[in-house]
């Protein structure tokens, strides 16, 4: 019979020695992956392309096709993806990118398709916007930008990228020497540039262009800016000055008509004017001051005038034209300085720079970045 133990008894129970160890006892197996188990975060994806291409689309449902196709038929070193962004596009870009991307061509020298990311904007936001949100979505070590209108060549893109590549520089922008473009819209390009010659810290006379090569070193920097109002070269001004440009060819608009209007063009240069450049301020301030200057000397003038001559006419004429010149000067320092305050309120209420609705990649590009398909 077991003898219960005594409650009076206050001897520590001896505590259980732990099994012992044998220092031979191999490690547990690590889980293994064998085949299509793995999974896709812990699959090798293949290196990044040499080259992304960079196009917004809007309004270029009877080009876009035909650009991947002949963008298709080159060979840059280190291989090519494309990345089109439709920019809410009111025509069927929509559906023909789509189709694009679930039949992209093949590339030429691999006999694999293209690599071909597609990304669709909820609504329009600008030119600028759309290439923000394709830069963000490039995984090459060059990345070139161009219209989707088929006047830039595309066998330029080659020249573009290896003068780039082979010359080490950060960014390399296209010039032309004829603009197959409208007058106005040359005229405009042309006050565009000059303006960001004084604006912008630019080498002088450098030809600012859509169609331009960047390293992943810019376009990292670059699309760390989140502001609502972003411009491009601005931007890039800001980064690097290592710089160079080529002379390529320009051609005919293949179908339809510029996007760029009028306004667009507007709106373009306040961005280059109020976004990156306290420039506008401080010519209101110099504008005020002239306007104070000059408000002081026709003071004093008028009362020596007074004071010499008793018979002095009341100056109608001159009291309002002194009257409707500082009114325009104050509505003009006015603007600018609302213009600043609108776009800082915009800012701070988080007004996006892009609202991506839908991506989609070709299988190519799926593989290449080892996700599922």
């Amino acid at each position: 019979m077991t003898a219960l133990p005594d409650p009076e008894d206050t001897t520590p129970m001896p505590r259980p020695m732990p099994p012992p160890t044998s220092p031979q006892m191999p490690p547990p197996l690590a889980p293994r992956y064998i085949g299509r188990s793995l999974p896709a975060a812990r699959r090798i994806a293949a290196p990044a392309p040499g080259l992304s291409i960079v196009v917004p689309v809007y309004r270029g449902a009877a080009t876009v096709a035909l650009l991947v196709e002949a963008l298709a038929a080159l060979q840059p070193e280190g291989g090519m993806e494309v990345v089109l962004v439709n920019d809410g596009s009111p025509d069927n870009s929509a559906e023909v990118c789509r189709a694009v991307v679930a039949n992209p061509p093949l590339a030429a020298g691999t006999g694999a398709p293209l690599r071909v990311v597609y990304i669709e904007h909820a609504r329009n936001y600008g030119e600028h916007n759309a290439v923000m949100t394709g830069l963000r979505h490039a995984s090459g070590r060059y990345v070139i930008t161009m219209d989707d209108d088929l006047q830039n060549p595309p066998e330029e893109v080659t020249r573009l990228y290896d003068h780039a590549r082979l010359g080490n520089w950060d960014v390399v922008y296209t010039r032309y020497a004829s603009k197959k473009h409208a007058p106005w819209r040359n005229l405009g390009s042309r006050f565009a540039n000059k303006v960001a010659d004084w604006l912008l810290d630019k080498p002088k006379g450098l030809y600012l262009s859509s169609f331009r090569c960047m390293s992943a070193l810019v376009v990292r920097s670059v699309t760390r800016y989140r502001g609502p109002y972003p411009y491009i070269d601005g931007l890039v001004m800001e980064v690097t000055q290592r710089i160079d440009s080529i002379e390529v060819r320009h051609l005919p608009r293949a179908e339809g008509r510029s996007n760029y209007t009028v306004k667009r063009l507007v709106r373009l240069w306040l961005n280059l004017a109020t976004s990156f450049s306290l420039a506008p301020l401080r010519m209101a301030i110099l504008a005020g001051v002239a306007m104070a200057t000059l408000g002081m000397i026709g003071a004093v003038m008028t009362i020596g005038e007074a004071l010499m001559r008793r018979d002095t006419p009341s100056g109608w004429a001159s009291t309002m034209t002194a009257i409707l010149l500082v009114s325009g000067v104050q509505s003009l320092i006015l603007g600018v300085m609302g213009e600043y305050v609108g776009r800082t309120f915009l800012s701070a209420n988080g007004k996006p720079q892009g609202t991506v609705r839908l991506i989609a990649r070709s299988a190519a590009s799926t593989a290449n970045r080892g996700e599922t398909a």
